[in-house]
């Protein structure tokens, strides 16, 4: 498997539902008035923290992300569907900074953390909002609200699962020897060691 600790990301979450401009006619009533439905709420954009995961290789073919659009309102009081979330699964970790690359935003160190990085529009009232009592028949509705959008950087913070431990120095406490196995050289080298010692104490015996 891929490994990938670093991604930048465009999030946009969804516009919000235009609000209807709609009025009741039906066959033999004789007082209609205004029915138009307001509109749906964009959707959010949501980094959740997921188990299983320990790469972000799945944001390097795909950098945009977008969130659902809400559904405009109808008549007869309907109102529009609200957008379906952008949901991004991050592992355990995953640090999330702005487009500076130095502000922090989110830390996400536990399974099931999340937060909204965008939230959608909201959406717009339909001609029945606006009615009252000196204008029964507006006809006016309000548009939805456009959502956020913004880049991210989406960085794993790593934890070695062994360290690598170095030679030796004179200052270092003496350590080395429990991690590394006994040189197969060393009694050979003892030996010679040895084997020079006592020659040359034997040819100061026989100088002396």
């Amino acid at each position: 498997m891929k490994f990938l600790d670093q991604a930048k990301v465009y999030v946009r979450s969804g516009d919000g539902g235009a609000g209807c401009v709609s009025f009741r006619r039906e066959k033999f009533i004789e007082f209609g008035g205004p029915n138009g439905g307001d509109g749906g709420r964009g959707g959010d954009v949501v980094v959740e923290c997921v188990a299983g995961l320990n790469t972000l290789i799945d944001y390097r073919f795909k950098q945009h992300f977008k969130a659902q659009t809400g559904v405009h309102g109808m008549g007869k009081n309907r109102t529009g569907a609200n957008g379906a979330d952008a949901v991004l699964k991050v592992p355990v970790g995953t640090q999330i900074f702005d487009e500076d690359e130095e502000t922090l935003l989110a830390d996400l160190t536990e399974v099931g953390q999340s937060i909204v990085l965008a939230k959608g529009g909201n959406g717009g009232f339909g001609n029945a909002y606006f009615k009252t009592s000196t204008n029964q028949a507006p006809r006016r509705a309000n548009p939805g609200l456009p959502g956020d959008e913004r880049w991210i950087w989406l960085r794993l913070k790593l934890i070695a699962d062994a360290g690598l431990v170095g030679l030796r120095t004179p200052a270092s406490p003496p350590f080395w020897p429990r991690f590394r196995p006994p040189s197969p050289r060393s009694p050979i080298i003892r030996s010679r060691r040895s084997s020079r010692t006592s020659g040359s104490s034997a040819s100061t015996a026989e100088s002396s």
